[in-house]
């Protein structure tokens, strides 16, 4: 199935039960949701960027926002670059239902993380009860299920929860994200002494992960990690 066209399964063209179309070009697959050549083509973060939000700098240093604003996470691993087909990919998950994705970002994602220094519990971007009730379905919980079962670390479903429906980051002017975001989570899990990475699908100016940090932090936590699908440019 291509992501392009939302309904062509065609598995009776190929009787190999252990292969699937790939998402992008339509071919057999036996890596998952998309097949190696095309996983050999997404754009992963290349080249060096900052440590803390991993946007893009000249010497892998820490980036200037990060020094004039610290945010509340310290570290940042991100699997891709929002940019195509990465940008559609996370799309058709989260607007056009093909929620099978998430496995296979789930996959990427866990490749990146370091075993040797692993969160004591993940926690998903809540998404307010209203737009949970309308779009049906938590894209960054979908995406943190599998990574808690492959790196064995406890997912913490219910410890914090969106508080105000604010409007959708991306319909937002990039300096306006952080009051759109301020206040916006509340944590009811004690995480004393704990490491929490937090998971979500895209991140871009950060607001949302910062907010979320914060709250976690408010609760004892004594280290934010910020795990992500994408990152933009």
């Amino acid at each position: 199935m291509s992501i392009v066209r939302s309904a062509i399964l065609n598995i009776c063209s190929n009787f190999d039960l252990s292969a699937e179309p790939c998402v992008l070009c339509g071919s057999m697959s036996h890596l998952g949701a998309w097949c190696e050549a095309c996983d050999a083509a997404l754009p992963r973060l290349v080249g060096p960027h900052c440590p803390v939000c991993a946007r893009l700098t000249p010497d892998g240093a820490v980036c200037g926002s990060c020094l004039k604003n610290p945010p509340a996470y310290s570290d940042t691993v991100a699997a891709f670059a929002y940019s195509f087909p990465v940008d559609r990919l996370i799309q058709a998950m989260k607007y056009d239902e093909q929620i099978f994705l998430a496995a296979m970002m789930a996959k990427k994602l866990a490749s990146l993380i370091d075993r040797s220094n692993l969160p004591d519990c993940l926690l998903a971007m809540p998404l307010h009860p209203a737009r949970l009730k309308s779009r049906g379905f938590n894209q960054a919980q979908l995406i943190a299920k599998p990574l808690s079962k492959s790196l064995g670390i406890p997912l913490l479903n219910q410890a914090c929860r969106r508080l105000r429906d604010t409007p959708s980051q991306t319909s937002l002017p990039y300096d306006a994200r952080t009051r759109n975001m301020k206040d916006a989570f509340g944590c009811d899990a004690d995480f004393s002494g704990k490491h929490v990475a937090l998971i979500d699908d895209v991140m871009t100016s950060g607001a949302s992960m910062n907010a979320l940090a914060k709250a976690a932090l408010a609760k004892g936590a004594t280290r934010i990690s910020a795990w992500v699908v994408a990152r933009t440019a």
